[in-house]
């Protein structure tokens, strides 16, 4: 155990959520499993965390994301930056607990911003804007607070992901171009696959018409798909309105 590592930070919260932290440890030997670890280190493959907690499994496979991709790309800093982008893309988490998941999506972008720094100054540059913000926009969507069994948020609403597929992705792509389509944690239980760019669309409340009501006089929600776009640019979120 490393010292001073907290795995529990009150009884009330054991009590009341089941809430204790792994140990570093431990984590260490479950991601470096024979076959598994193989896997999950690579940039493309999807982690989800259930029961993220401040994001121990992520930080972890994070951090040896980001040691292989600088291994790989050792003297091209365009192509570690979008690959770190895409690393970080595939990784999810739900957590319970809406102190914790401010923190995970903390502990992420610092190990991510720590990183891109140290390895922007072997070219005598600093981090870029647009890449840091896209690693804030893509791990702000990607860590989300809710409950995993019942697939809803504290406040009833379905869980909802975000997908960042890459297109037409090769061994010799430089700038990676991304589709973000939006999914509720229902739908990727059910296999739904939904157009690519897809946004979510909160069902509203429906309150029993009168007979004297019409139809037309509810209001008319726009429907819009994102763009693909630069994963160093998916900060921007770019979205067109969908032609009725």
């Amino acid at each position: 155990m490393v010292e001073n590592e907290v795995l529990i930070k009150s009884k009330k919260r054991v009590q009341q959520h089941g809430e204790v932290f792994t140990p570093k440890a431990i984590v260490d030997a479950m991601v470096t499993l024979p076959g598994l670890d193989e896997i999950i280190i690579q940039a493309q493959t999807s982690v989800l965390e259930p029961a993220a907690g401040e994001g121990a499994f992520l930080i972890n496979i994070l951090e040896r994301r980001l040691s292989l991709l600088s291994a790989q790309f050792p003297d091209d800093l365009v192509r570690f930056e979008n690959y770190a982008l895409l690393a970080i893309s595939s990784l999810y988490g739900v957590e319970l607990l809406v102190d914790n998941v401010k923190k995970c999506v903390i502990n992420l972008f610092v190990i991510f911003h720590d990183f891109y720094k140290e390895f922007s100054g072997n070219f005598d540059q600093q981090p870029k804007t647009d890449v840091e913000e896209s690693a804030k926009t893509i791990i702000a969507a990607n860590i989300v607070q809710g409950d995993f069994l019942k697939r809803t948020t504290n406040a009833d609403a379905p869980i909802v992901f975000s997908e960042w597929a890459p297109l037409q992705l090769k061994k010799n792509t430089k700038h990676i171009q991304v589709i973000r389509t939006e999914y509720t944690l229902q739908e990727i239980f059910q296999k739904i696959k939904l157009e690519p760019g897809s946004v979510y669309i909160p069902v509203p409340k429906t309150e029993q018409l009168s007979l004297f009501d019409s139809h037309e006089d509810l209001p008319v929600v726009p429907l819009y798909r994102y763009l693909p776009t630069r994963i160093t640019e998916a900060y921007k979120e770019e979205k067109e309105e969908i032609p009725e």
